[in-house]
């Protein structure tokens, strides 16, 4: 990153990414190489393989983590990730339902953020171990400024609830070379 980016960037968003259609490994990866566009990807969780949570009759997904750094406001900062996911061909046809890709605003900043288009904290995200367990890897200091706890702390608070993960250490390491 020159120097005349990182002037820019101001801002720390933390995003959930998932696929469980059209290999999702290869569609995580694009979408992960496609973020670059709206700021600097700063760490990448390890890939898990996940259970579909409310419709469960679903292939399993393949879920990471990551950090961007980035000048955007979260309102453009959301217009660029709905427009990754919709030139990567995401259908919205089924709530819940199979995808090619899911990209989901977690935390920006310590902002709490309550607009009909956009709420941040993700309103769901303490309630899925498949977005805390990745989050809990790359920032397990990552602040939830409304629950005023980390996201280890969410994890933990899970107990034996919110799906199984697997982390996929191998796939993990081959991916983010590529």
């Amino acid at each position: 990153m020159t120097t005349v980016q990182k002037a820019s960037v101001k801002n720390t968003a933390y995003l959930s990414l998932g696929a469980n259609i059209n290999n999702p490994a290869l569609q995580v990866s694009e979408a992960i190489n496609r973020l670059k566009t709206l700021g600097f990807v700063e760490s990448v969780s390890s890939f898990y393989s996940t259970e579909p949570m409310e419709l469960t009759e679903q292939p399993w997904f393949l879920n990471c983590s990551l950090k961007l750094c980035t000048g955007l406001d979260p309102g453009t900062l959301l217009h660029g990730l709905l427009k990754i996911e919709d030139d990567m061909g995401r259908e919205r046809s089924q709530s819940k339902g199979p995808r090619i890709i899911d990209i989901d605003l977690l935390l920006y900043n310590a902002d709490v953020i309550d607009k009909p288009d956009l709420q941040v904290p993700h309103p769901a995200m303490t309630r899925r171990r498949f977005v805390l367990a990745p989050l809990a890897e790359i920032a397990p200091n990552a602040w939830h400024p409304v629950l005023h706890k980390t996201a280890l702390e969410l994890l933990n608070d899970l107990g034996e609830g919110g799906g199984t993960v697997h982390k996929l250490d191998f796939l993990s390491k081959t991916m983010r070379r590529a």
